[in-house]
């Protein structure tokens, strides 16, 4: 509860940062839409296809993507594609003029946030805004904690690193001197040390810093 209230926190803190893209086909549909994000200070670039955003995308810190489905060319199923192969990672919001189910599965199997038939309610669309804010508020928390933590696992020494990688796949302190014939004391002192350059407040909490880190 305290860590999503902080997440959400975050994003309200964020929103005036946050850009929203709109991608849509339909000039009126896309000035509506326009209008009403603006009206909540939301900062909004809107293009007319995806060829024209994906020329003109650039890297945001915060925000989120609103896509039509059906659009001439590409349309936004393609567009998702091409943005994951891109490694743009900003949540996704689909709108569509028809119910079309395999559509909105594979949509929100690629990772959207939802997926809502026009005509849509501003009140609906706000929501789902701040949804996707949230969401992205989680990833920008997500990846700084592990910026922070490989940054610590920086500091330890390269045997530091082994024991640690040990510990997580759950071996004791005599195991791991054995596996690497050091003595059960040195064991005890490498942990003492690596909980301290890694800021561990507790075991179970080094264990799941080192699995945030790939560290196994």
């Amino acid at each position: 509860m305290v860590e999503q209230v902080k997440i959400e926190s975050r994003a309200r803190t964020m929103n005036e940062s946050a850009t929203v893209f709109l991608v849509d086909d339909d000039p009126m549909v896309c000035e509506a839409l326009a209008l009403l994000l603006q009206s909540e200070k939301f900062k909004v670039e809107a293009y007319r296809s995806a060829d024209d955003f994906l020329a003109s995308y650039h890297p945001v810190n915060h925000g989120c993507v609103i896509l039509d489905v059906s659009m001439p060319e590409m349309d936004g199923l393609s567009l998702q594609s091409a943005l994951t192969d891109r490694a743009v990672r900003l949540p996704v919001i689909f709108l569509t003029g028809k119910a079309d189910v395999p559509e909105a599965v594979r949509a929100m199997k690629a990772g959207a946030v939802d997926f809502l038939k026009k005509p849509i309610s501003g009140e609906e669309l706000l929501r789902c805004v701040n949804l996707a804010l949230v969401e992205d508020a989680k990833r920008l928390l997500a990846d700084e904690r592990r910026t922070s933590l490989m940054e610590r696992v920086r500091r330890l020494t390269p045997r530091e690193k082994e024991v640690m990688a040990l510990l997580s796949s759950g071996m004791s302190n005599k195991e791991i001197g054995l596996k690497l014939n050091i003595s059960h004391r040195t064991v005890e002192v490498h942990r003492s040390r690596i909980m301290e350059k890694m800021k561990a407040e507790s075991f179970p909490r080094l264990i799941d810093m080192a699995r945030a880190c790939d560290i196994v």
